[in-house]
């Protein structure tokens, strides 16, 4: 057993020979899992049990995934991990949406579902190598602690939000393709579908209140990808 402490994941899935399945897996590879059949027991399961991550179902008896994401969002941080049958591009915008922070098409691969868990839990833990801290004007991003202050308000961020966010502003004033980013936030290339970093950037451009159909502070270039401008912190 692999064991790298990556703690507690609360896994929400109807299928119960399924999440069996997972459940085993993951225990062989460090981690203690909770399992979940309801949607309608999820929060209460989340609250108790304090995961670390959650891997979520959106099709569920009781209570649908999307609503169980947005509850769980309501109250905290923590990464979550749907899952979905749907090879649909709207099925995932709408758990993006919804406050999820990845996502991965049934059927399951064990091994992705793992890969994935891992990648949300490194960006969790800061590399204490590298600039801990940026600031630019009145937005401060703290790595060490994942704390964002804009004009002295803090700014609650899911984990990918954070992540891209840092991404960007460690590239500022230099734009960023969407394979760019894919690449670098979840190792995958992007296919000319996949509109999941459109929907981050739209979510941070709302919480950092850079206006999204002139925004400033996250420019979009077009044909190119995404810029993060030093300067649209001072407004």
């Amino acid at each position: 057993m692999d064991n790298l402490g990556f703690g507690k994941v609360l896994l929400v899935e109807d299928d119960e020979k399924l999440a069996g399945l997972i459940a085993h897996f993951l225990s062989q590879h460090g981690f203690e899992v909770r399992q979940v059949h309801r949607g309608d027991l999820a929060l209460a399961a989340f609250l108790d049990f304090k995961p670390k991550i959650v891997v979520l179902d959106l099709m569920l008896p009781g209570q649908s995934g999307l609503h169980v994401c947005r509850e769980i969002r309501s109250v905290s941080d923590t990464p979550i991990v749907i899952l979905t049958a749907k090879e649909d591009d709207l099925d995932h915008i709408l758990g993006l949406e919804s406050g999820a922070d990845d996502y991965v098409i049934k059927p399951i691969k064990p091994p992705v579902l793992l890969a994935r868990l891992r990648a949300l839990q490194r960006r969790q833990m800061p590399d204490s190598s590298v600039c801990s801290s940026l600031e630019f004007g009145h937005l401060s991003i703290d790595r060490s602690c994942r704390e964002v202050r804009l004009a002295g308000e803090g700014i609650e961020l899911t984990t990918m939000e954070f992540e891209l966010l840092w991404l960007l502003a460690s590239a500022a004033g230099k734009t960023l393709s969407r394979d760019d980013i894919l690449n670098r936030m979840r190792g995958i290339a992007f296919d000319g579908l996949n509109r999941s970093v459109d929907v981050y950037i739209s979510k941070l451009r709302g919480k950092l209140k850079d206006n999204p159909r002139e925004p400033v502070c996250i420019k979009t270039v077009w044909g190119k990808g995404y810029l993060f401008n030093p300067f649209g912190w001072e407004l």
